[in-house]
């Protein structure tokens, strides 16, 4: 695993919507999903709205490998669970970043219902 470069921490954290993909056990990528993503800490954090059960979210779990893409780059990035510890800067970092959203919108990927569906995704 290698650490974000600044720009692309600054690309990534100003986008408000990225694409993400996850690698098939024949190593193609699958077809992009458009999600939200915050930086935290020189970090990189998405969410799953859904649950534990959303088609990309269990897709990225099992490969741990895939790709997102944002302001015209795409990057090679592996998934991995994020620190209970950092959970509540998540919720804030998304609460700043989206909270122009509506409410009902913005709790699907915020408070501790979601801390377990928390991915950090990493440079790869």
């Amino acid at each position: 695993m290698t650490a974000w470069t600044a720009e692309a921490l600054q690309t990534l954290g100003a986008t408000e919507e990225i694409e993400i993909s996850s690698h098939r056990p024949d190593g193609t990528l699958r077809p992009y999903v458009i999600i939200w993503l915050v930086e935290v800490e020189g970090g990189l954090y998405v969410r799953s709205a859904y649950g534990a059960q959303n088609g990309w979210f269990r897709r990225a779990q099992v490969s741990g490998t895939g790709s997102i893409r944002a302001g015209g780059i795409e990057y090679a990035v592996e998934f991995v669970a994020a620190e209970p510890t950092v959970q509540t800067a998540i919720d804030a970092s998304y609460r700043r970043k989206y909270g122009h959203f509506p409410a009902d919108i913005l709790g699907t990927v915020v408070g501790e219902a979601v801390h377990a569906v928390t991915m950090r995704v990493v440079a790869a």
